[in-house]
């Protein structure tokens, strides 16, 4: 092992902070933060002797965002996914890009309203970067708009799933929405008025709209509207085969889907009584929805954090997407009452929003679907005749789980509700960043807390677009009398660990969980991750530290099998490159393989250029972000990057370091990426059980291979999809090996 595992992690300096206007604390939000170069707390200086590299070595970060997106709609694109798959790949992508704007545009855009001047990784000023954004952007919205009209709508309907219009519906089945439309619609309908005496109404983020325009039958004035489409019923009306409308269509019979943006607009003149109603079309805006936190003015953070919420409503927008046959004097009023440029400006053909498409999961049309999958219980956690503990099991050796391949509820989800019901466990300690909203875990610790033990929660209540729920929880928890804690300030506790201490012949054993993804049951079913369930002393001391440090004013200096950031992640990272480095360059056997969802960190990119000068074979897996240029000659020619997209969303965090007996495997929770190792609180273990390590090696090897099925990113930044006969598809071929473990 390469020197200490870790060093304390400490809270930012404050002074600056407080010397600074509330400008320029709003300007250091998180995105901006994030695409600025910095080297961070923990940085090493490059060795001496190794060649420049060159200025041109890095690639966008936003402009890869957008080519993860690309590869989402390529899936959705492919004819030989299924077709429901196709649809939730639509759904996914227009989510992803939603939340691209409202959060990384938006920090372009605010960084350009305060004229700051710092340019991207790749030298881009923010006009730059944001014109190219929008370019980029508008090709997929025409892709995007295009596969659904003319891939997947007709391939729906050829299945007898169809997205009807008004006029497409026979009088009997009018007559069933006229009065689904008066029952359940027109009650929570409220026209909006624009003149004089009432202002242009405030549109909300993500919202759908009616731009509506009326004329007065008895003059030529004509007038504006706004109608908000309900988000709280069904967006699709399904009418089904018998002509009954429902909300859902679960039987798999025929069924059309009726917008129901187009149900309103077939009943304006019911909410215009007495005008004529001369056009109307539908809109969507997007706004700025992040926000920071000043953690050192404020005392209670709770009170902090729900202030900002309701501000995120009013961010500025970003992003206005309007239906196609919009006239150009409507358009031109919401440009102007949204103040919104006009390369932000989407106009799309067909429907607006296709995340709504997740609601077609319920159709219930197996054949269109893959086959269902369902997670198997790890091996060593199954329950025979005599019926075994999770301590019981880890005091045999770790345990290393794969979700979804291997059950969550039966691996991780067992560990804490065992630990809630053990009348022998003292102490529950976890981090808690997301979590499912009915969840178990939450549940058990409830359980605990009331049976008497001491439950001790970290709770991230800034996580992103999670923070009310968080909130939620956090009082719940604080309710049944769990101590909960709210993590370091300037810091966000994105770490997944659990400790349980239990009492044993006389002495305490602690049992522990780090994982790579959040303690949420629903999303390990498609979220794909890694946890390592253990009994080693060694990593219970750590943890009890780690906790200690989270909870109270306590300053680590080093762990024994832990990184730990902000302090000691990057370093930890670049000296294990730079080892490799020296092996291959003393003539022996070295090779780095990493398995992320974000590499956009300058340092480590850099350090794993020199390794690469080095002679050291270096392969990546990065999911969604990569700012490093592979296969450059004379830079990167010994590196490849690889992405893999699927049914499922690759999400672990692998690093392995080395060859044979002297290979060292960490997991954890941990991107490269400035957020993660200087803004956040993350862990990553170090795997010492040769079955568990033997199978991280197994996961990156198998994804990296010549025959698996991916993305290929080559020297230009452009990404190449390697598919076609002959080619594994990684994802299937590890549900078919694990479930042969399990027999």
């Amino acid at each position: 092992m390469i020197g200490p595992m870790s060093a304390q992690p400490e809270t930012a300096p404050t002074a600056e902070r407080d010397a600074a206007s509330t400008a320029e604390r709003d300007a250091a939000s998180t995105a901006e933060r994030d695409a600025a170069p910095t080297a961070g707390p923990d940085t090493l200086a490059p060795p001496d002797a190794v060649p420049a590299l060159p200025e041109d070595r890095f690639g966008n970060r936003e402009l890869s965002s957008l080519e993860f997106n690309a590869r989402v709609l390529a899936l959705a694109e492919d004819e030989s996914q299924p077709l429901m798959e196709r649809v939730n790949f639509l759904a996914i992508q227009a989510n992803n890009v939603d939340e691209f704007y409202m959060v990384r545009v938006a920090g372009l855009k605010r960084r350009q309203s305060m004229g700051l001047s710092v340019r991207s990784m790749d030298q881009l000023t923010v006009r730059e970067q944001l014109a190219r954004i929008s370019e980029r952007a508008q090709e997929l919205a025409e892709r995007q708009a295009r596969c659904f009209l003319e891939q997947v709508a007709p391939a729906l309907a050829e299945h007898g799933i169809r997205f009807a219009h008004w006029d497409d519906l026979g009088e009997a089945e009018r007559g069933r929405l006229h009065d689904y439309f008066r029952e359940q619609i027109f009650p929570v309908l409220t026209p909006l008025a624009v003149d004089p005496a009432h202002p242009f109404p405030y549109i909300s983020g993500l919202s759908l709209n009616l731009a509506v325009t009326v004329r007065d039958p008895d003059g030529h004035v004509e007038r504006f509207a706004r109608i908000k489409v309900p988000n709280n019923v069904p967006r699709f009306v399904a009418v089904t085969e018998s002509g009954q409308v429902t909300t859902a269509a679960r039987s798999g019979a025929a069924v059309s889907f009726l917008p129901l943006e187009d149900l309103i607009a077939a009943h304006l003149p019911t909410l215009f009584p007495g005008m004529r109603v001369v056009e109307h079309d539908v809109f969507r805006v997007i706004r700025n929805a992040d926000f920071e936190v000043d953690e050192d003015r404020d005392e209670d953070l709770l009170q902090a954090l729900e202030r900002e919420l309701a501000r995120r409503r009013f961010g500025p927008a970003v992003r206005l997407e309007v239906a196609e046959s919009m006239s150009p004097r409507v358009r031109e009023l919401l440009v102007r009452e949204l103040d919104v440029g006009a390369a932000d400006v989407f106009s799309t053909p067909g429907l607006l929003d296709l995340s709504a498409l997740w609601q077609l999961s319920d159709v219930g049309r197996p054949e269109l679907e893959r086959p269902a999958f369902v997670p198997a219980t790890h091996p060593r956690l199954t329950e025979g005749e005599s019926p075994r503990s999770v301590f019981a099991v880890l005091r045999d050796g770790d345990v290393l789980v794969h979700h979804p391949y291997d059950s969550f509820a039966t691996s991780v989800q067992r560990f804490i509700e065992q630990a809630a019901a053990d009348p022998h466990v003292l102490a529950i300690k976890l981090t808690l960043y997301r979590t499912s909203g009915d969840s178990p875990i939450v549940d058990a610790l409830i359980d605990a807390a009331e049976a008497g033990k001491q439950v001790v929660v970290i709770v991230e209540i800034k996580a992103r677009f999670d923070e009310q729920a968080n909130i939620t929880w956090a009082r719940a928890l604080e309710r049944a009398g769990c101590h909960v804690v709210y993590g370091l300030i300037g810091l966000k506790t994105h770490c997944k660990i659990a400790l349980v201490v239990r009492q044993e012949a006389g002495a305490l054993r602690r049992y522990c969980h780090i994982g790579t993804g959040n303690y949420n049951p629903k999303t390990a079913r498609i979220y794909e991750d890694l946890g390592l369930l253990t009994a080693d002393p060694a990593i219970g001391e750590d943890l009890t530290a780690l906790f200690n440090v989270l909870t109270g004013y306590a300053r680590q200096p080093s762990y024994r099998r832990l990184l730990v950031a902000p302090q000691g992640v990057r370093s930890g990272i670049v000296e294990r490159i730079e080892h490799q480095a020296e092996i291959a360059r003393s003539g022996g056997a070295a090779r780095i393989r990493i398995k992320v969802n974000h590499l956009v960190d300058e340092v480590t990119i850099d350090a794993l250029y020199r390794a690469s000068l080095a002679g050291v074979p270096i392969d990546l897996l990065t999911r969604t972000n990569c700012a490093l240029r592979p296969g450059v000659p004379g830079l990167s020619q010994n590196i490849r990057v690889r992405s893999i997209v699927g049914r499922f969303l690759e999400h672990s965090r692998v690093y392995i370091f080395g060859v044979g007996d002297d290979a060292e495997f960490l997991l954890g929770s941990a991107d490269l990426m400035h957020r993660n190792l200087d803004r956040r609180v993350e862990v990553l273990v170090r795997v010492s059980e040769p079955t568990a390590a033997e199978h991280l090696e197994e996961v990156v090897e198998l994804a990296m291979a010549d025959d698996t099925a991916g993305w290929d990113l080559g020297p230009d930044g452009e990404w190449r999809h390697v598919a076609g006969p002959g080619r594994r598809d990684y994802q299937e071929e590890l549900v078919r090996r694990l479930a042969s473990r399990a027999e």
